[in-house]
């Protein structure tokens, strides 16, 4: 008998929850998986790019600092809403797509890959061009849509399509995947690959949500005639010891792996500071959109560290076991509830729903709605490094992630 798609959704959020150890299977608290379906993109942006006659001499030298030869494109204007968003962004974008340790065909072959996982046109209309200029044919450039398992790709370049994959769909990156990436990646390469991935689902997600449009010169877009699949094995156990070791010494565990790499670290650093020290967001908004992707990405120790001596949860006046119920719990007001669903929506959907867009926008300006979607779509690359990197709770007294209770 044909099953439909409500059933089929079903099977998939259940199969999650066994998979990531959740109990029981099913429950409410559990989202279903990323990649159920490609997202759509906006015809028309949510937020507008800021026109060249209209830029301050803030947002003038922005351009002139991270846009190519004074040219910015809508992804950048439209960012020059939030300046300050920009300084964040740009340094990291920058670093991984022109000073990586990755070659630009390992680069242009991550960067596309997550495009398409995401259904983001921009992205995929520059970084196709990009990949031509390393070389990449369109032959190429259509089958990385095809994914991993089409016939053509050599081994070790379809292991890096379904590195992208695997940190989509799972949050984590299976052992097989990383031994294989490690028998040619040295720890460097390994670093650069897996925060490709991770930041480039930064960016798509933000693109998505507030409605980048590609620019009209390029005219690359996501094909339409190859059908959405994504290459991801179960998700296995997290790791039980470090597959970074972070450097000895003091300070928590998060910051000494990434202080294994010192110039990733640098470039790395202005997204954290301007989440954790420039967002005007309420440090009850920020701690309660970290932890509920923390929570659906099970990251244990990203929840640990901001239920406890970073965030200090409890002192923002959340509750952890509220969060991880999510945005039905009885105890939300309108723009609490609204923040939850957005975060679930960019988890899962790639995109924030336009219910979900008007609700934000009752409360907050723009530059808070884009701070909030910043914030979230920024942990969720730092809960699939902290869950693929294997970094562990740093103390012994460090909160683990709540249990689901029984209905």
């Amino acid at each position: 008998m044909k099953m439909t798609t409500t059933r089929w959704r079903l099977i998939l959020i259940t199969l999650a929850a066994i998979a990531w150890g959740a109990v029981p299977a099913g429950a409410q608290w559990v989202l279903e998986p990323p990649g159920a379906h490609q997202p759509v993109a906006l015809k028309i942006p949510r937020v507008v790019p800021v026109p060249d006659g209209q830029w301050t001499d803030v947002q003038k030298q922005l351009v002139a600092k991270y846009a190519p030869n004074g040219h910015a494109d809508n992804a950048l204007k439209t960012l020059l809403n939030l300046p300050e968003l920009v300084e964040a962004a740009m340094p990291y974008t920058n670093y991984l797509l022109n000073e990586s340790s990755l070659s630009p065909r390992h680069r242009s072959l991550l960067v596309l890959r997550v495009a398409w996982l995401l259904g983001n046109q921009p992205l995929w209309a520059t970084q196709a061009k990009a990949a031509r200029d390393a070389g990449m044919s369109s032959s190429e450039i259509r089958r990385i849509a095809q994914g991993p398992e089409v016939s053509g790709w050599e081994p070790f370049e379809a292991t890096l399509l379904r590195l992208a994959d695997e940190l989509f769909r799972n949050c984590s990156v299976t052992n097989s995947t990383w031994q294989s990436l490690s028998s040619r990646y040295d720890l460097n390469n390994l670093m650069d690959a897996v925060e490709t991935v991770n930041h480039f689902i930064v960016l798509a997600t933000i693109y998505n949500t507030l409605g980048v449009q590609p620019d009209a010169d390029l005219k690359d877009r996501l094909p339409v005639d190859v059908a959405y699949r994504i290459a991801a094995a179960p998700r296995e156990p997290a790791p039980t010891v470090a597959r970074v070791e972070p450097n000895p010494g003091r300070g928590i565990a998060v910051s000494r792996t990434f202080a294994k790499y010192q110039k990733l670290n640098e470039r790395w650093s202005p997204r954290q500071n301007f989440i954790l020290r420039t967002s005007k967001l309420t440090s009850h908004q920020r701690e309660m959109l970290i932890l509920r992707m923390g929570w659906n990405c099970r990251s244990e120790y990203e929840w640990a560290k901001h239920v406890g001596s970073v965030g200090r949860a409890r002192e923002q006046g959340l509750d952890p076991a509220k969060i991880a119920e999510g945005p039905d719990a009885a105890v939300w007001d309108p723009l609490d509830r609204a923040l939850l669903h957005a975060s679930d929506e960019l988890y899962r959907d790639g995109i924030v729903s336009d219910a979900t867009w008007r609700a934000m926008s009752e409360k907050l300006d723009i530059g808070l709605m884009m701070s909030a979607i910043f914030t979230t779509a920024d942990y969720r690359a730092i809960s699939l490094s902290l869950n693929t990197y294997g970094v562990q709770l740093d103390e012994l007294g460090d909160e683990r992630l709540p249990q689901i209770p029984a209905p």
